[in-house]
């Protein structure tokens, strides 16, 4: 509490935007009425598509594979996130060298261990949220994959097929938000590492990855792609 009562104006003011660029990000993306025209909402309406399509199949071992193949990229984000925040944890233990290293650069650092300490839990706190995103992501798809095991055969005007079909793009959905929510910590984890060297460097970066996520949700050349056919 010390070390957080002798931070500038600047660190306070760049934190901040740190926070409401993430925060606001997530809230303009997944809630707001403009999240279904980004890659996320149309990504929802083909995962529901899928699984039509995939109860109206006898053998599904294609289906298999593919969500092994997605359970298989988010083990190795969650396996790979492990070691960042072991690396972080043991960075916290060598603070006072990090400390000596960072008193030669003119950039603007941390001026006491406390002040590094608070910086670097701000990185290991990106990166522990994008763990428990990635693992809860994780556990969806296990459960996407019993629903696969568990489905009937029959066409979309069955009620009960209806119904399945969209229980398992409910939880294809949830799963794939959540495995979003990692990946956006990754980018506002590296974020935060800029302010090991500067405050400013913290800001400009939070907003730099704001501007890249908008650009790769809502002005990519993938959603060109994926958006209908007028």
């Amino acid at each position: 509490m010390r070390a957080l009562a002798n931070l500038s104006t600047i660190d306070w003011l760049a934190l901040s935007a740190f926070l409401l660029c993430w925060a606001g990000y997530t809230w303009f993306s997944e809630r707001s009425r403009w999240c279904c025209k980004g890659l996320i909402g149309h990504l929802h309406s083909y995962r529901k598509d899928w699984a039509y399509h995939m109860l109206e199949r006898d053998l599904r071992m294609t289906d298999a594979a593919l969500i092994g193949n997605l359970m298989t990229s988010v083990s190795f984000y969650a396996n790979t996130t492990i070691y960042i925040i072991a690396g972080l944890v043991a960075a916290l233990g060598a603070a006072d060298q990090l400390l000596s290293f960072s008193a030669d650069l003119t950039l603007g650092g941390s001026s006491s261990r406390e002040q590094l300490e608070i910086k670097l839990i701000l990185v290991l706190a990106s990166f522990v949220y994008g763990y428990f995103k990635f693992t809860w992501a994780l556990r969806q798809f296990n459960v996407l994959s019993i629903l696969i095991g568990a489905a009937p055969t029959g066409h979309r005007d069955e009620p009960k097929v209806d119904a399945f079909a969209r229980r398992v793009a409910g939880v294809h959905n949830l799963a794939g938000d959540d495995f979003n929510r990692g990946i956006r910590a990754y980018y506002f984890g590296l974020a935060a590492a800029g302010w090991l060297l500067s405050p400013v460097l913290l800001g400009v970066l939070s907003l730099s990855v704001l501007i890249v996520l908008y650009r790769r949700d809502y002005r990519s050349a993938t959603l060109d792609v994926l958006r209908p056919e007028p």
